[in-house]
């Protein structure tokens, strides 16, 4: 259960200081006893949200001016106890709070959901639409609310006639319907489940991300050219994209796999969806990363908890690996993993985030080849994304 507190608090001249603008740091100085009997109980204070990397266009939501790198995570400007799940993409993050508002914050409003003029930065996180309270699960430019509609913005969002136009609030795609159940997108491509179990894919095609055997941009949502109605989870970044079935298969699909990005040891680029090397049926979750000329990675956990990785920079080691390798790290307590072109990170069974690679988003003063825990440590993490330039993390305050 998490803590709720039932009235404001104040400081100590009894100024009302309201319940979003208290810090962690003031509830362990103030109210330690209070909180120390509330871990006495079993009772969890809710989830933190935490961001480390480069600050330039507001990326890290802390209200700094100027640009700069934070190596170590700290917490959003907006700060709370209440957040539930986060996605990033290059400039921008979006996250839900646990009342189901949905915030975001970063550079450029056709990426945000928020109507301000073109390009405009967001400073600190602000609510998206309306304030409203029922969002369940966003990535990237789409978001998918608790009654299993789909909501999209930015541009070729699969509203039809209109898919070119920039929206710069969600709207629902054409599609419509109230089943969809996950979403991953990327700038101009989408991806997403419905609770049958069916795979949808719209938007950009250039760099065969749809996995619709063509190059061919799609204004409405179609299924994938390997059809079915047995797909778990997907996973799509701007030149390709992975897929997990209900049986445990992990499917790949996308442009440029000469730097092993799909994990197929074979090189060759794949315009419709089709098996890693590694084959199994036991695959749990999967990750991908953005693509550039000089490095591409996926990452995935397997049912028995072991990590996998190939491409390059996710391997954890120097070189590239055309096939699905476990992590230098080994271990069979893996639990969730999250790429971008220059760092991988992962949440083991423990709550302990470990992070791999190089850049702004690492989380640790040095770049670093095996996994090693993010700076700050602790056991309490719950869910990481991850972007060019930054990385965001969500971890629960246990009070034992």
């Amino acid at each position: 259960m998490a803590y709720q507190p039932t009235t404001n608090f104040e400081d100590s001249n009894e100024v009302d200081l309201g319940k979003k603008l208290v810090s962690k740091g003031y509830l362990l100085e103030v109210y330690g006893s209070v909180l120390e009997s509330l871990g006495n109980s079993g009772l969890t204070v809710t989830p933190e949200l935490w961001i480390w990397g480069d600050s330039n266009e507001n990326r890290l939501g802390i209200y700094q001016s100027g640009t700069g790198t934070r190596q170590t995570p700290v917490t959003t400007f907006a700060g709370g106890f209440n957040w539930k799940q986060v996605s990033l993409l290059e400039t921008t993050g979006h996250a839900i709070k646990t009342d189901g508002t949905l915030w975001g914050w970063g550079n450029g409003s056709d990426l945000l959901g928020i109507d301000r003029s073109f390009n405009q930065s967001i400073a600190t996180p602000v609510s998206i639409f309306g304030g409203a309270t029922n969002w369940r699960q966003v990535g990237g430019t789409a978001a998918i609310k608790t009654d299993g509609t789909l909501w999209v913005w930015g541009v070729r969002t699969g509203t039809n006639t209109d898919h070119n136009s920039t929206k710069k609030t969600p709207v629902t795609t054409f599609a419509g319907g109230n089943d969809w159940k996950q979403v991953s997108s990327y700038f101009t491509s989408y991806a997403a489940v419905k609770t049958d179990g069916t795979l949808w894919v719209w938007g950009e095609n250039n760099n065969l991300q749809l996995g619709t055997n063509d190059n061919i941009e799609k204004s409405t949502p179609v299924t994938t050219f390997a059809g079915g109605n047995d797909w778990k989870q997907v996973a799509i970044k701007n030149y390709g994209g992975a897929a997990i079935k209900t049986d445990g298969t992990l499917w790949v699909w996308g442009f440029r796999n000469f730097m092993g990005y799909l994990g197929t040891n074979d090189g060759q680029d794949k315009s419709t969806p089709v098996t890693t090397f590694a084959g199994g049926n036991d695959w749990k979750q999967v990750a991908i990363a953005h693509h550039n000329y000089n490095s591409c990675s996926m990452a995935a956990v397997k049912t028995d908890g072991t990590l996998w990785t190939w491409g390059n920079v996710a391997s954890g080691s120097n070189s590239v690996s055309i096939t699905p390798i476990t992590t230098f790290a080994g271990g069979t307590n893996w639990k969730q993993v999250a790429v971008n072109e220059q760092n991988a990170l992962a949440i083991k069974t423990d709550g302990t985030l470990w992070v791999w690679g190089g850049g702004a988003g690492l989380g640790v003063i040095s770049n670093v080849v095996t996994p090693v825990p993010v700076y700050g440590a602790g056991n309490n993490w719950k869910q990481v994304s991850a972007a060019r330039f930054h990385s965001a993390a969500i971890q629960s305050i246990d009070y034992i």
